[in-house]
């Protein structure tokens, strides 16, 4: 596997080796030695995976309680993924990353705790699978806006996006801030 830093610390896009042969292909999508020599030392809890149609963004999410690390990857389809660097303490408070996933190059991206995502889908449709670290809990959910002027995400839009009505009622960078980004705490 070979490791590719972002400019978000902690945020890695991750290459694996990919073995071919007559047959098709085998890789390794998590190795627990490996990611740990890379510094991904928490356990995954759960697995999800997303079906989306082209043009839809989803988030920016993340909990205010029970941060959840993720590691992400397309198994069908294009995105682009964005981490905004949420930790208050953080050099790179406030500011965003984002990479180009897709099937055929099997990359994934790490993301650790302290993080909001989101993804625009690029193809006519994408299925994203990702584990996280912690347990999904919606009363702890937050999203931040998208479109956020102090963020300033380029995201490579295609006409207006599709939004669930969750992500059109995302908060402002500042807002979230004031409220100190609705108390996030362990990440």
């Amino acid at each position: 596997m070979v490791i590719h830093p972002t400019d978000l610390e902690g945020v890695l896009l991750l290459e694996p080796a990919v073995h071919f042969d007559a047959r098709g292909f085998f890789l390794e999508t998590y190795n627990q030695r490996s990611f740990a020599e890379a510094g991904i030392t928490k356990g995954f809890v759960q697995d999800n995976h997303s079906h989306s149609r082209k043009g839809v963004l989803r988030g920016l999410h993340y909990q205010s309680e029970n941060g959840q690390g993720k590691l992400i990857r397309v198994l069908q389809g294009e995105i682009f993924d964005v981490a905004v660097d949420i930790r208050p303490e953080s050099r790179n408070f406030g500011k965003w990353a984002g990479v180009f996933l897709n099937a055929a190059e099997m990359k994934s991206i790490w993301i650790p705790e302290g993080f909001a995502h989101g993804f625009y889908t690029l193809s006519n449709t994408a299925d994203v699978s990702y584990k996280v670290t912690d347990i999904y809990n919606p009363e702890k959910e937050r999203t931040l806006s998208w479109n956020d002027p102090d963020l300033a995400i380029r995201w490579p839009l295609a006409g207006d996006p599709i939004l669930s009505e969750k992500d059109k009622l995302g908060h402002s960078f500042r807002e979230l801030e004031q409220e100190g980004l609705g108390k996030v705490s362990g990440d």
